[in-house]
C-alpha cells in the first residue's frame, strides 16, 4: 500500500512539474519603467500568471535606445518576445515594415473598451496594430492673482480666446502669459486641424496655415510670450511660471507638483483648466504609450491575451496610480473616483487630474507618421528654422511658410 500511495504521489508531483515545464513565456518588454515601477508589473505578472497555468509572464525592461535594435535582432533570429512597448510613431514605422502584426482580431468586444481617440493613433491603413497603454495631455495652470489683476474672470475656453486673454494679461500688468511648445509645429498645425501634406505635396502655406502662425508672431512681437520661446522646453516653463514670470503653464499635469514643492506660494494661488481643444478637434500633448505584438511571436493568441490584460481598465488605473502622472486610454479607466473626486479638490493637483481624465477623449498624439518624410531629420528642421524666422520677424510669415514648402516638396518629388 505504501508502495502503491508513493507511486501516486510521486505521479502527481510529476505532473505538476511537467505542467510547469510546458507553460510557454510570454516575454514582453518595457522601456525606461525600471526600478521605479517593479511593484507594479510584478503584481500585475503575478495576477496574470495565477489565471493562466499554460503561459507565464515574464518582465524585462530596459532603455528607450535599446528597443528598437533588441527587437529587429530578435525578429531576424525568429526568438521576438511577445509584446513590447512601443510609441505611436514607432508602431506606424515597424506596421509600414511588416515587423509587428495587426491585433483587432484578438481584441474581440474589449476593442470597444479603449477611448476611440487612441484607437486611431494606433491604427494603420485601416488596421488596429497595438494595445494602446498610458497617455498623458496638456492642462493650464494659472496664476489667480495674475488673471485678477489683469481683469480675467476665467480661463480660456477656446486657442483664440487663449491668445485674446494672454494679450489682456500682458497689457494689463506687464507679464508674459505663457510659453507655448513651439518646438513641435508639426504637432501645432495637426492641432489646429490643419493639414501638413496632401496628393504627396506639402501644402502648410495656405491662408489659414499662415493665420496661425501670424498669431504667434504678433503673441511674440507684443511680448505675450517669452522672447525666448523657442528655448523653453518643460523644465524652464515650470521655472518661469513658478517664479512669476508667465501668468499661464500650458503643459503637463505633472508639472505641478513641481510647483507644490519649489514654490508653495505659488501654488496656494494656482488655478487650474482643460488646455482648449483645438480646431481639429484634439487635445494638446499626447503622446500614447502602447504594447505591440512583433512578427514572428511564437503565439499571438496569448500575447494578445496579456496585451488586454495589461491595459485593461484594472491595470491602467492602477499604473496612473503608481506614475502620478499618466492617465488610462481606456473610457472606463478615466472615470475611477482615483481622477474624478479631484473635480470638487480645492487642490490643484487633485483638480488637474481630473481636468486631464476629461480630456482624455480628444488625445490624439500628433505627429507624422514615420516614412511619409523621405528626409524627416532635415525636412522637420528647416520647418522649425522658417516657422521661427516668422515668429521672431526675421521673415513676413507667408515668405517663411513658402520657403518651407518649397523645400520639403522638392525632397517629396523624389
Amino acid at each position: 500500500m505504501k508502495l502503491k500511495k508513493m507511486l501516486v504521489v510521486g505521479a502527481a508531483v510529476f505532473a505538476v512539474a511537467a505542467q510547469a515545464q510546458a507553460a510557454e513565456t510570454l516575454e514582453f518588454w518595457t522601456m525606461n519603467l525600471a526600478p521605479k515601477f517593479e511593484p507594479f508589473f510584478k503584481e500585475r505578472v503575478a495576477k496574470f500568471n495565477a489565471a493562466n497555468k499554460d503561459v507565464e509572464a515574464k518582465w524585462v525592461d530596459m532603455n528607450w535606445d535599446q528597443i528598437q535594435p533588441k527587437l529587429v535582432a530578435a525578429i531576424a533570429a525568429g526568438s521576438p518576445p511577445a509584446l513590447v512597448n512601443f510609441n505611436v510613431p514607432w508602431v506606424h514605422e515597424f506596421a509600414a515594415q511588416g515587423n509587428i502584426l495587426p491585433v483587432e482580431q484578438y481584441m474581440g468586444a474589449a476593442k470597444n473598451d479603449y477611448l476611440p481617440a487612441a484607437l486611431k493613433d494606433v491604427t494603420v491603413k485601416g488596421q488596429v496594430y497595438a494595445f494602446p497603454f498610458y497617455n498623458s495631455v496638456s492642462i493650464i495652470a494659472y496664476n489667480k492673482d495674475i488673471f485678477e489683476k489683469a481683469g480675467v474672470k476665467a480661463a480660456p475656453k477656446s486657442f483664440d480666446e487663449l491668445m485674446t486673454i494672454g494679450k489682456q494679461i500682458k497689457d494689463k500688468t506687464g507679464v508674459a502669459a505663457f510659453a507655448p511648445k513651439l518646438s513641435n509645429f508639426t504637432g501645432m498645425f495637426y492641432y489646429a486641424g490643419l493639414p501638413m501634406i496632401e496628393g504627396g505635396k506639402a501644402v502648410f502655406n495656405g491662408p489659414k496655415h499662415v493665420a496661425f502662425v501670424q498669431k504667434f508672431a504678433d503673441a511674440y512681437k507684443s511680448g505675450v510670450i517669452p522672447k525666448d520661446a523657442f528655448k523653453i522646453e518643460f523644465e524652464q516653463e515650470i521655472a518661469l511660471y513658478n517664479s512669476g514670470k508667465i501668468a499661464m503653464m500650458t503643459t503637463a499635469p505633472q508639472a505641478l507638483k513641481r510647483t507644490e514643492t519649489d514654490a508653495k506660494a505659488i501654488y496656494g494661488k494656482t488655478g487650474v483648466a482643460a488646455f482648449p481643444v483645438g480646431e481639429g478637434k484634439m487635445a494638446f500633448g499626447a503622446w500614447l504609450m502602447d504594447f505591440v505584438v512583433p512578427k514572428g511571436t511564437k503565439n499571438p493568441a496569448a500575447a494578445a491575451k496579456l496585451g488586454l490584460f495589461l491595459t485593461n481598465d484594472e491595470s491602467q488605473v492602477a499604473f496612473s496610480k503608481a506614475t502620478e502622472t499618466t492617465f488610462p486610454s481606456t473610457k472606463k479607466g478615466n472615470l475611477d473616483p482615483y481622477f474624478q473626486t479631484g473635480a470638487n479638490s480645492a487642490d490643484p493637483v487633485d483638480q488637474a487630474r481630473a481636468v486631464a481624465a476629461k480630456s482624455m477623449d480628444n488625445a490624439r498624439t500628433l505627429t507624422i507618421p514615420p516614412g511619409v518624410l523621405p528626409d524627416e531629420a532635415a525636412m522637420t528642421k528647416k520647418l522649425q528654422d522658417e516657422v521661427q524666422n516668422a515668429i521672431e520677424g526675421r521673415k513676413p510669415v507667408k515668405a517663411a511658410l513658402d520657403a518651407a514648402v518649397a523645400a520639403w516638396n522638392e525632397k517629396l518629388a523624389k
